[in-house]
């Protein structure tokens, strides 16, 4: 039985991979999905593909949610497509990787942009959306990387410790308006991230979390009963690969 019928959902960063699979899911449970990304043409590309799945509840948008206007753009063209939201997922982000010595001023932002400063905007946007609804949802996805830090991941460690802060404390102020606030912890998906195109990878990635698996957990995050809040989880691949020594 579909679960989410009657449900407005926005997921950024839904044109591929983790968010790609979320917003698949949420449309197979009936709920009505906007989807944004960076590219106008990718953006209704999936928009168009997602049909086949939810016929009429698909909304795409091309916004680039590191810039404010465009979020709020965003946010009131699905007010005109869907009417209102119950849903947010913070889905959108990318990792530059590079030590602090070596790291540029633009390398810095682009983490902090995107996967925290990202995510604040577009909670700004949904929470009084949430509260003409009577409640809701806020998902952000996060990454294992925001409570283990690792060389090379200055940038991206910042911003997703920082994820990690917001989410907790968002849920803190708003709890008591009907608002549930959860993060995910994902890590080693198999999405290409940080390693280009996933297409064209040639070593095995069958031992890694696939986009699926993120957004099923999504799902039973948005499912537990409104009594209940899943105010965190860490996925990790059930066999990652040994080290060679």
């Amino acid at each position: 039985m579909e679960k989410l019928v009657g449900k407005i959902a926005v997921v950024t960063g839904g044109t591929r991979g983790i968010g790609r699979a979320i917003a698949e899911r949420l449309l197979r449970e009936g709920a009505a999905v906007a989807i944004c990304g960076r590219a106008k043409e990718s953006t209704a590309r999936a928009a168009q593909e997602m049909q086949s799945i939810g016929s009429g509840r698909v909304f795409g948008y091309a916004a680039d949610i590191t810039q404010f206007e465009q979020v709020q753009q965003f946010f009131r063209a699905v007010d005109g497509a869907f009417g209102g939201l119950d849903i947010l997922v913070n889905n959108a982000g990318e990792g530059v990787f590079r030590k602090v010595a070596e790291m540029t001023v633009e390398d810095w932002r682009r983490n902090i942009d995107l996967n925290l400063n990202g995510a604040f905007y577009c909670a700004h946007e949904a929470l009084p959306r949430l509260a003409r609804r009577g409640g809701g949802t806020i998902v952000n996805i996060s990454s294992l990387a925001g409570k283990n830090a690792f060389s090379g991941g200055a940038g991206y460690n910042a911003s997703k410790f920082g994820l990690n802060g917001f989410s907790e404390a968002m849920m803190l102020d708003h709890r008591y308006d009907k608002v549930r606030v959860s993060y995910i912890m994902p890590g080693s998906v198999d999405t290409g991230f940080g390693s280009g195109d996933v297409g064209r990878r040639t070593e095995n990635t069958s031992w890694m979390i696939a986009p699926e698996d993120v957004a099923e957990v999504v799902f039973m995050v948005l499912n537990v009963p409104e009594r209940t809040m899943v105010s965190r989880v860490e996925m990790r691949p059930s066999r990652p690969q040994k080290s060679q020594t």
